[in-house]
């Protein structure tokens, strides 16, 4: 059974998002936890209504979201009748960073589902805020779905990495039972001057290998000095279904994430992509 958290503002964005992910999971036992969370719509509402009680426009808008999410589950349950799902639905006044957080502990969360703005809406960066926030700090793997992204089987999966991190079993154990009920096929990508492993790295590899088990790995090393580049043009070389990152230390992901402006983040791209966190939790 897993755990499937969908943070959703109703728009056809988190919709999309939603709709990609029933379909995802469609062959999975699933508890899917639907999320929305009002804090900031109760501030602005307030700041351009003084005259109204702010008590007034939090039960107003504590109201309007318990309707929406209503809604919602009709819909979500119209779309996907299967009985290997459950649906909870959860209002809460709150931050969506404090929030999501939260559930994540409480439900014991295997997966953070998110929307996000594609190349598609001219942005200038990657990632909407909200779904950096929760990549930077949320202790859980995160599917990001951008949002002219239409559902298409991952037959094809890129896996960058550096092979310098330990990975986790529960982690690796997450992303083989979602991609086996497709045979997807998963390219390892080593992004280095050198092809040359170390003993910790080799050990890293042996690992990955041994818990993506049933799962075709073709490893691939290639020298260029910027990551994002490289994996943008094996995505579009081999047309690339899904891309799978870890955040962590020392990893390709925290370079991009972790940099001082939200708009230095160079990898753009119109496909699904799974952060995996690395992170302890349960087992």
């Amino acid at each position: 059974m897993k755990n499937v958290l969908i943070p959703t503002d109703f728009s056809k964005n988190a919709m999309n998002a939603i709709r990609f992910a029933l379909e995802f999971f469609k062959y999975d036992n699933c508890e899917f936890y639907f999320l929305h969370t009002y804090e900031d719509e109760v501030y602005e509402k307030h700041n351009i209504a003084e005259e109204v009680s702010f008590d007034k426009i939090k039960e107003d808008a504590k109201i309007k979201s318990e309707e929406n999410l209503n809604s919602l589950f009709k819909e979500v349950t119209s779309l996907a009748p299967h009985k290997r799902f459950k649906h909870h639905l959860i209002s809460a006044y709150n931050s969506i960073l404090d929030e999501v957080d939260k559930i994540v502990i409480d439900k014991n969360i295997d997966l953070i589902v998110m929307g996000t703005k594609g190349e598609g809406s001219n942005h200038a960066y990657a990632f909407g805020s909200n779904t950096l926030q929760v990549l930077k700090y949320v202790a859980c793997p995160v599917l990001v779905i951008p949002e002219f992204c239409k559902y298409e089987q991952p037959k094809k999966v890129l896996f960058p990495t550096n092979f310098l991190i330990p990975y986790r079993r529960r982690e690796l154990k997450l992303l083989n039972t979602m991609l086996k009920p497709f045979r997807s096929m998963v390219d390892v990508l080593y992004i280095a001057k050198y092809s040359n492993l170390s003993r910790r790295q080799i050990d890293n590899r042996e690992f990955l290998v041994e818990e993506l088990d049933g799962l075709e790995l073709k490893f691939e090393t290639v020298d260029k000095k910027d990551v994002s580049k490289a994996i943008i043009h094996h995505i579009k070389t081999y047309e690339i279904d899904l891309l799978v990152m870890v955040n962590t230390r020392h990893s390709y992901l925290e370079d991009m994430l972790y940099r001082s402006k939200v708009d230095d983040i160079s990898l753009h791209t119109d496909i699904p992509f799974l952060a995996l966190q690395n992170v302890r939790r349960t087992i």
